[in-house]
């Protein structure tokens, strides 16, 4: 402890400056790392999802970026016209996320109302922590809508209670039944950047049958195109309804199997990870240089001192030991900063109420964020040991004579 001590106060922190840089460079890298680790995981889990779209004969809507729309042209007689068309001539999956409302629960979030077609509900195939599946054949206004529920609403509606509310689409007042309720941290990726994923802890999802879209108001209608999938459908049937919609309603929509997504999303990523994991390799480098350069220049400024220990009876396994123990002190503290920081950002979703991103997990982190960490701890134990085996072979070059001599 004493020789540890000795190490720590006059050689590695002899220049307490470079340490603290070294420091801040190595949370940054750590940072970049995790930050990147994470994305990578969440992209694989968003391709797994998607794959299911990745069918021949799937289309995906989209509105183009480079149309001029105005929404308040539209009317629900021209959308009406639109679905009907739909239902008649295609076999299509609807899920329209993200209207948000008021709802009593015991963690005061908002609740987002999310609308799913039968379609939509079999490719998904959303697994539940107890309870039934979605019942798509109810007759809307006669008959209670049965609905599921997402893991944070489970204490406040069990599976069988009723919920009274005002529908955010169709404005009626309507009653609910739980049917079941979703696993914790159900999600849903996006389909044009699948390391994007809004979670349903605090959703009711509704099933979406003819009667119900006919029912809905404008929301419902337009949002529920954006996204639309076409299925077991030709590129000339999607060019067909790309016109039709564009007739009506004045919209342009793209029309893209989920492939073309998938290419269009590794454009703009791939270069990104690129840029991201060039900028860490040379901080990583930065950090190997300066951290052998701060301990070797120490060393050599307290030579007379470190000779004395090396032949009163300090090894260099014994000093091997040491310079291990204090590179793991260094990277244990940026590691449990940036846990601090990754538990705050998920506690900040439930104090800012976020209903789409508030997630359960140990700390508040999710599998993703633990299998991230894991990542940035094995390229800190490869940093840590490039750091220790270069410094210790570049001291076993400094002759022991030169101390004793000074």
């Amino acid at each position: 402890m004493r020789i540890l001590r000795f190490f720590i106060t006059k050689i590695f922190l002899k220049r307490w400056i470079l340490v603290l840089g070294m420091i801040i460079l190595l949370f940054l890298a750590n940072y970049l790392s995790f930050t990147t680790a994470r994305s990578i995981i969440s992209t694989f889990e968003g391709y797994q999802e998607i794959e299911t779209m990745n069918q021949e004969g799937t289309f995906i809507a989209n509105l183009d970026p480079d149309s001029k729309t105005d929404f308040e042209k539209i009317n629900i007689d021209e959308t009406q016209k639109v679905y009907e068309y739909l239902n008649n001539n295609y076999t299509y999956a609807l899920q329209a996320d993200g209207f948000i409302t008021s709802l009593y629960n015991e963690y005061k979030m908002e609740v987002s109302f999310n609308y799913i077609n039968e379609e939509a509900y079999k490719i998904n195939q959303y697994r539940l922590s107890q309870g039934n599946h979605l019942n798509f054949n109810y007759k809307f206004n006669k008959e209670k809508i049965p609905v599921l529920v997402g893991a944070g609403l489970a204490t406040t509606y069990p599976v069988g209670s009723n919920i009274e509310i005002t529908d955010p689409v169709t404005q009626q007042l309507v009653n609910l039944k739980v049917q079941g309720v979703l696993k914790e941290n159900t999600h849903r990726s996006n389909f044009y950047a699948p390391n994007s994923k809004n979670y349903f802890n605090f959703s009711i999802f509704l099933p979406v049958n003819q009667e119900f879209i006919q029912s809905a108001g404008l929301d419902l209608h337009v949002n529920g195109l954006m996204d639309i999938a076409l299925l077991d459908s030709t590129e000339e049937k999607a060019m067909n309804l790309k016109e039709h919609i564009q007739e009506n309603l004045g919209l342009k929509f793209n029309f893209f199997n989920q492939q073309e997504n998938f290419n269009y999303f590794e454009d703009y990523y791939v270069y990104s990870l690129k840029i991201i994991c060039t900028i860490t390799l040379i901080l990583l480098i930065i950090i190997v240089c300066l951290a052998t350069w701060n301990t070797l220049i120490s060393i050599r400024l307290m030579i007379k001192d470190f000779t004395i220990n090396l032949l009163v009876g300090l090894s260099y396994s014994k000093l091997r030991a040491i310079f291990y123990i204090y590179f793991g002190i260094l990277f244990s503290i940026n590691l449990a900063i940036l846990f601090a920081i990754t538990a705050f950002n998920r506690y900040g979703f439930w104090l800012r109420k976020d209903t789409m991103f508030a997630t359960y997990g140990i700390f508040g982190l999710i599998s993703m964020d633990w299998i991230a960490f894991v990542i940035v701890l094995f390229i800190d134990f490869i940093i840590g040991f490039t750091i220790v085996e270069l410094t210790i072979k570049k001291i076993k070059r400094i002759p022991i004579s030169v101390g004793v001599l000074n």
